[in-house]
């Protein structure tokens, strides 16, 4: 018998109805809410943009990745977080190809639980459909994590990522959507190691944490909180990094999602960490009275490839 922790919260009858009916059922989508506002919402534009973003050096190849790998890259709209986003999917691609993505987006609606699985069967893009690892999800929930459809309703921090996986893989590597919201450091710790451990260390799994970081201060402040931030991140000291962004209310929209990604990390032995790219909106805009900052940085395990 598995033993749930305290946090766990068991998903409905209905839920676990739904997960017996695989197959028996409509196809079930998540449409896009965000293609034309944070990305192109034409399939030839957004194909365009994102090959643009990625450039012509970055490794497509189809061998799986040797080991799981982790990354942190930015959610906001294309012109914007773009280019360190498409920096850190280049980081990944040079290490192949993985079997599976586990996004863990930011919660902005508050809608859901402190963590929220998604359980349709696809995420549409203007690409087209991005399977969800139902057999996946069922696990997940069973050890506890709740089903949520509300919390992805209106999110866009998993979404924009979508494009960027079909681009270089296509649209076959399966997806696992979940929100996290900024809960405790204990309920964060558990859900990482369970993510750590349904993932298995044999799975070749990109685990994605979706975060924008300082919002709307001045250029130069916002690079120094940053980079005070993603010290402890880069040393996968996360009870750290938790304290520093509560304690001094940080604006980092993704606490929840990184602080999950660090415990899957830990647990997997991704130990090499690497800051892949930093960049603020002001070097798009030109605007350096507020800005918001974005960064993309990878985890592997140490003497990977």
């Amino acid at each position: 018998m598995v033993r749930k922790p305290a946090w766990a919260v068991k998903i409905r009858l209905a839920d676990a109805q739904a997960l017996d009916t695989i197959g028996r059922m409509e196809t079930r989508v998540r449409e896009p809410v965000v293609a034309g506002t944070f990305y192109p919402g034409r399939r030839d534009a957004l194909a365009a943009i994102v090959e643009e973003l990625l450039g012509e050096d970055v490794d497509r190849r189809c061998a799986p990745l040797s080991a799981a790998c982790g990354l942190i890259v930015p959610h906001a709209g294309y012109p914007y977080s773009g280019a360190t986003a498409a920096a850190g999917y280049g980081a990944v691609a040079a290490q192949g190809r993985p079997d599976i993505v586990v996004l863990l987006g930011a919660n902005h609606t508050g809608s859901g639980g402190a963590i929220s699985l998604d359980d349709h069967d696809a995420w549409r893009t203007p690409l087209g459909d991005v399977p969800v690892a139902r057999d996946v999800v069922a696990r997940l929930s069973g050890e506890g994590l709740a089903i949520s459809t509300a919390a992805f309703a209106r999110e866009h921090s998993i979404e924009v990522h979508l494009p960027f996986l079909q681009i270089l893989w296509g649209s076959t590597v399966p997806i696992v959507p979940i929100c996290v919201q900024l809960a405790d450091r204990q309920t964060l710790a558990e859900v990482g190691d369970v993510i750590a451990d349904v993932l298995g260390k044999d799975r070749h799994g990109l685990i994605i944490a979706s975060s924008d970081f300082t919002h709307y201060e001045p250029d130069e402040t916002a690079r120094r909180i940053d980079h005070l931030a993603i010290e402890p991140i880069l040393a996968l000291d996360a009870p750290r990094f938790f304290s520093l962004c509560v304690d001094d209310r940080l604006s980092i929209c993704g606490v929840g999602a990184i602080s999950v990604l660090i415990a899957v990390a830990t647990r997997l032995g991704l130990t090499d960490t690497s800051l892949v790219d930093y960049a603020t909106s002001g070097d798009t805009t030109g605007d350096r009275s507020a800005v918001v900052g974005y960064a993309a940085i990878s985890f592997v395990r140490r003497n990977h490839g």
